[in-house]
């Protein structure tokens, strides 16, 4: 009854000698993981338009959004997703407002000496209000928006304007002239304080 368990042990090695172990051979070779497997997570420039949604739903806070104003009206939106942070819980990539923005791959291998390499960056240019000159969100988030909506842009002129724009029916809008906001701004790209301003005059003429 002792010596059978200590053949068949005494079997198997002999086997894993001639054949070969049963485990991953990894790393001396790759091992392609499932389909469904997440990895690290990677933003795909074409497809990202830098709307922060993914910074919004990371439990780990492994995505940071920082607006670089770098002159009157220009400056991009830097996204820095530190993988060494993440949790793979795959938040980002399910939320992405393109779908197609931020993805986890089925890469795996991340061991590095240094951790400062654990970084993916996309930058943004910014879109700005042309009345205040804060920073309202990308161009490529409005002209997302613009496009999605379909017939429902005509209830928006920000927006309309951008889709014009876009798709070259109009220029560059005239500067704005200095004072308080005026029934003509309806036609331009405001952040939403000054857009209410325009809407409240309206109101009380």
């Amino acid at each position: 009854m002792v010596r059978a368990p200590k053949l068949r042990e005494l079997k198997e090695a002999i086997e894993a000698l001639i054949k070969g172990p049963y485990t991953l051979r990894f790393p001396k070779e790759p091992s392609v993981p499932p389909e469904t497997f997440r990895g690290k997570p990677e933003f795909v420039f074409d497809q990202c338009v830098g709307c922060a949604a993914c910074s919004e739903v990371c439990p780990a806070n492994a995505i940071a959004v920082e607006d670089r104003v770098t002159g009157p009206r220009s400056g991009v939106r830097v996204l820095t997703l530190r993988y060494d942070h993440c949790i793979f819980c795959a938040q980002c990539q399910r939320n992405c407002l393109t779908e197609q923005g931020i993805r986890l791959t089925n890469q795996y291998d991340l061991a590095m000496e240094d951790r400062g390499q654990a970084v993916e960056r996309v930058e943004k240019e910014l879109a700005f209000c042309e009345h205040c000159g804060a920073p309202i969100t990308t161009v490529e988030h409005l002209r997302w928006i613009a496009r999605n909506m379909g017939a429902k842009v005509y209830a928006s002129p920000g927006l309309l304007l951008v889709r014009h724009q876009e798709l070259g029916t109009v220029g560059e809008t005239a500067p704005r002239p200095q004072g308080p906001a005026a029934r003509s701004d309806h036609l331009r790209v405001l952040c939403p304080n000054c857009r209410r301003e325009v809407v409240l005059q309206e109101e009380l003429r």
